[in-house]
C-alpha cells in the first residue's frame, strides 16, 4: 500500500489546488481527502515496489532452477533408455 507519507503528500497537494473561495475549509477538506484516499486505496491489493522487486527476483530464480531440473530430468531419461 502507499506509504503514509506519500498519502499525506497527495492529500496536501489536493488541498493546495483548491480555489481561493474554499481556502477556509482547506484543513477540513484535506482531512476528507486523506480519509477518502485511505478508504479507496485499502480496497486495492497493492504491494510496495520493494516487495514486488523481491518477488520478481524470487520468480526469476525459481524459473532458472526449474529449467535446470528439466534439463537434468531429460538427461536422466535419455541415459536410462540406453
Amino acid at each position: 500500500m502507499l506509504e503514509s507519507q506519500k498519502l499525506e503528500e497527495l492529500a496536501a497537494r489536493l488541498a493546495a489546488v483548491l480555489p481561493p473561495g474554499v481556502m477556509g475549509l482547506r484543513k477540513e477538506l484535506e482531512e476528507n481527502f486523506r480519509a477518502v484516499l485511505r478508504a479507496n486505496l485499502e480496497r486495492f491489493d497493492l504491494v510496495s515496489r520493494e516487495r514486488f522487486d523481491i518477488q520478481a527476483q524470487l520468480l526469476a530464480r525459481t524459473q532458472s532452477r526449474l529449467e535446470a531440473l528439466e534439463q537434468r530430468l531429460k538427461a536422466l531419461e535419455g541415459s536410462s533408455r540406453d
